[in-house]
């Protein structure tokens, strides 16, 4: 406060004027400063000289520039409007001037491309690449005059104050507007980009764009732009607009009319400043985060080619073929059903009046042998059903048919059977009949005698049964509309960002031969999987009209339908049906954006059916011991858990694959003593004594052998195939984890399958003809199938631009490729896999389930 009053005081004391003398000096001060201003811009001005010289074509110039000078070279062309004319200029800097680069700036009608050399153009880890030659074709704007004499301007400038060296030339791009199915090869490199321009012809609404290089290395990217200013033409800018793809050796983009409202585009080609995106390595780590690399020699020598792709024509050609190939399964199924009727129906005039026809005719219907007895099954002359259909599983015979039988049932009654059939099986619970007590008391003699018949393994009531199977089609139906919902939500999200964003790396198609149908990009690829959809509809239907034709037997209380053959549950069945059609369904939207993030939505259904179908082989011989739906859908989903574990953490993790060998291993284990023992184990505390105790007895103190040897055989060669591809997966580590998931199951599923025809055959049972011939015939399918399959047109377990390098034409209709192939052959040998499944066994229909072995 005294401070600020003497400050105060001493201002209203002053006179508030500055004395004479100190506003003279500040005003020679002031005039001396603008004065040296003055003259020091006007001797700038004097010393910056800007020179302009009329500039030639095909001319290199030689010139010199300091930041004292800058020159303007001047040009002038004749513009066509019916004719685009390519120019290109090209700068040498023969100093290594890093910190103060040469700016040259192109001045158009209608843009402006700017460029400094040295160029520095940045990689991975702020990596940068100096380029002291550099090559940059300019965008030509449209002219509306039919000719028109253009100008342009190189201005040519720097700020380094020592003279710096370079070369300009500027030249006419030779063929710079493409034509049709004529190749042009051309060099790039990171520093030089190269483009040109295509024009759709006439009658051509659908274009492949196709380079190649015999180089794997350098990486490029090849981009389709639309015709405007500027062009991206960089390794930091190609990626901002138009389709884009990396690519090493092969490269190819469809591309449609309607994208294009010039009816024209640019091929534009980038080689990359470093490999990486190619799955090359990277080879220099700088040290100083601002050290310059010198990248070497990245030129690529590439060709480029632009044909017409297909017509509509095709496309329709394409899809009725498609429907025409399994539509004919229906009506094949419709035309042999039709004749299996007409079959029954003579037959059954046989029996109505036999005195109409001669013996040998009555014979040969009849199905009598030479010795004049009958054989075992009316199925070994062609005849399925009294329903008259090929595929019918059950020998219903009526009440005619029964008399003649050789099994001694007529001296039954029928009301010896057991409880009606017509009750309501809503009313009907599993633990009804487990209420009974010689079924408690005798369950465990039963499953461990040493030969076991299906009638000690099918006391159970059928209809609990039946209730208990058909909740494996209930919950495959839920579980298929939980799953699939999300799954073509997320696909269309996929192809969604694919259109906007233009990246074809997302994505990996056989390129060669993707055609594009609205907003897919790949529709031959969707298409293909209509087989397994319209076959697992087909496999339905039958499975369908063998269930009603079976319980129209047990209402009239048929002897053969009750007590005799394979107990017939058809729940599983539906469950296989549903699951083919999901497959093909899943198979399509994984194939809208096919890559190792979706590919699960291809596979999980494949592990569904391989399991179904295991189950379904164990559920003959074992309808009351198979496992329920809760136990066999929560298996797969642990499978399909450890599927995802494994496309996710499984690339070289070491750790991840020892953690699965030993699950692996030990569930065989565990499945092995199951299947064994029917079931008749405990896993607890007391296991491992228990085991010391068996080893003891039966290999030390006495030698014996297994008391069930075919059991014994079948689950030391399943042991013996899964710890070796347990072994397998821990020393290889493949990358492809669920398609090596997925060869765990097949594996087994085939060698199950193997294993109960040639228990079939040694049983002395008979394969029927038809089973026989959907064996033969689905092994050669499932042949070409897999041929097809292994011809890897693209792979996600490589980089996008790797992957391309698998790619191939079309080699059916010019629509389908090696992979559509395998879905049509796969879709057609699932089916007839089912069919065997579904028929195999009725040989057995009029055989007592007493005479049925178990195996």
């Amino acid at each position: 406060m005294v401070l600020r009053s003497c400050w105060k005081s001493r201002h209203k004391n002053s006179t508030g004027r500055a004395p004479f003398w100190i506003r003279s000096g500040l005003a020679v001060l002031l005039w001396f400063c603008v004065a040296q201003f003055t003259c020091g811009s006007e001797a700038v001005e004097e010393s910056k000289s800007v020179v302009q010289k009329d500039a030639e074509f095909d001319v290199t110039y030689n010139d010199t520039v300091t930041s004292a000078n800058q020159t303007i070279y001047a040009f002038n062309h004749t513009v066509s409007r019916n004719k685009t004319e390519g120019v290109r200029v090209t700068v040498d800097v023969l100093s290594q001037g890093f910190e103060s680069p040469i700016l040259f700036v192109v001045r158009q009608k209608q843009a402006v491309l700017s460029f400094q050399v040295p160029l520095i153009l940045r990689g991975l880890y702020q990596r940068k690449y100096p380029y002291n030659h550099v090559g940059r074709t300019l965008c030509q704007p449209p002219t509306r005059a039919a000719s028109e004499t253009q100008y342009f301007f190189v201005d040519v400038s720097t700020l380094s104050s020592q003279g710096t060296n370079y070369h300009l030339r500027v030249s006419r791009v030779e063929s710079f507007t493409l034509l049709t199915d004529k190749k042009f090869s051309f060099t790039a490199s990171p520093s030089q980009p190269q483009y040109f321009k295509y024009v759709f012809p006439d009658g051509v609404d659908t274009v492949i764009v196709k380079v190649n290089s015999d180089m794997n290395f350098p990486c490029s990217v090849m981009s389709v732009q639309d015709i405007q200013c500027p062009v991206y033409d960089l390794d930091n800018n190609v990626a901002f607009i138009g389709m884009y793809q990396t690519m090493t050796k092969k490269g190819a983009i469809t591309v449609q009319r309607k994208d294009f409202p010039s009816n024209s585009f640019y091929v534009v080609v980038v080689v990359k400043t470093e490999d990486e995106a190619c799955g090359g390595p990277l080879r220099f780590y700088p040290l100083r985060p601002d050290e310059l690399i010198d990248a070497g020699n990245r030129t690529k020598v590439l060709d480029v080619v632009v044909s017409p792709a297909i017509n509509s024509e095709v496309y329709v050609m394409g899809m009725l073929f498609c429907l025409g190939i399994f539509l004919s399964f229906y009506l094949l199924t419709l035309l042999v059903a039709c004749l299996e009727n007409k079959r029954m129906n003579m037959k059954r005039e046989v029996f109505q009046n036999p005195a109409d026809m001669s013996p040998a005719e009555t014979a040969s219907l009849l199905g009598k042998n030479g010795d004049g007895k009958t054989p075992a099954s009316p199925y070994e002359y062609g005849s399925f059903a009294d329903n008259g259909s090929t595929l019918s599983s059950e020998a219903i015979t009526d009440s005619a048919t029964s008399t003649d039988n050789n099994y001694g049932y007529m001296e039954r009654t029928l009301d010896s059977v057991g409880r009606s059939r017509q009750e309501s099986l809503s009313s009907v619970e599993e633990d009804d009949y487990d209420t009974l007590e010689d079924i408690n008391s005798d369950k465990n003699i039963v499953r461990t005698k040493k030969f076991l018949c299906v009638s000690d393994l099918a006391r159970k009531d059928k209809r609990v049964l039946s209730k208990k199977y058909q909740i494996y089609f209930w919950n495959i139906a839920t579980i298929a509309v939980f799953y699939a919902l999300p799954v073509i939500q997320l696909v269309i999200t996929y192809q969604t960002v694919v259109n906007v964003t233009g990246n074809q790396d997302i994505c990996f198609y056989n390129f060669l031969c993707a055609h594009p149908l609205g907003a897919l990009s790949a529709f031959n690829n969707i298409l293909s999987n209509l087989g397994y959809v319209l076959l697992g509809l087909l496999f339905l239907l039958i499975v369908l009209k063998r269930d009603i034709v079976h319980n129209r037997a047990l209402v009239r209380n048929d002897l053969n339908a009750l007590e005799c053959g394979i107990p017939k549950h058809f729940g599983l069945f539906y469950a296989m049906g549903t699951a083919l059609m999901m497959e093909g369904l899943l198979s399509a939207c994984y194939h809208v954006c096919p890559n190792y993030t979706n590919f699960q939505f291809d596979t999980s259904f494949m592990y569904m059916i391989a399991g179904l179908c295991m189950l379904k082989l164990y559920q003959k011989r074992h309808p009351d011991i198979n496992a329920s739906a809760y136990t066999a859908y929560a298996s797969l989903a642990a499978v399909i858990f450890f599927s995802v574990l494994g496309v996710v953490f499984g690339k070289g993790n070491t750790v991840f694959w020892i953690i699965f060998s030993v699950i692996h291993i030990l569930a065989t284990l565990l499945l092995s003593t199951q299947l064994y023992y029917m079931g008749r184990w405990r896993l607890d505390s007391g296991v491992l004594r228990r085991m010391v105790y068996i080893i003891y007895t039966d290999c030390i103190r006495q030698c014996s052998g297994p008391m069930y040897i075919d059991r014994m055989v079948l689950l030391v060669m399943g042991n013996i195939i899964n710890w070796s591809l347990a072994a397998y997966g821990l020393i290889e580590r493949p990358n492809d984890f669920a398609s090596y998931l997925l060869a765990i199951a097949i594996c087994n599923l085939l060698l199950y399958f193997a294993f109960y025809i040639i228990m079939k055959l040694r049983s002395s049972e008979r394969i029927q003809c038809l089973p026989l011939v959907c064996i033969l015939f689905t092994a050669v399918v499932w042949g070409f199938a897999l041929y097809f399959f292994f011809q890897g047109l693209s792979t996600w377990q490589k980089t996008p631009a790797e992957s391309r390098e698998h790619n191939r034409d079309c080699i059916l209709l010019s629509f389908f490729d090696d992979h559509d192939i395998w879905h049509f052959l796969s879709s057609i040998a699932m089916f007839g896999s089912f069919l065997v499944l579904l028929t195999m066994d009725d040989d057995l229909d009029t055989v007592q389930r007493d005479k049925i072995f178990v195996f």
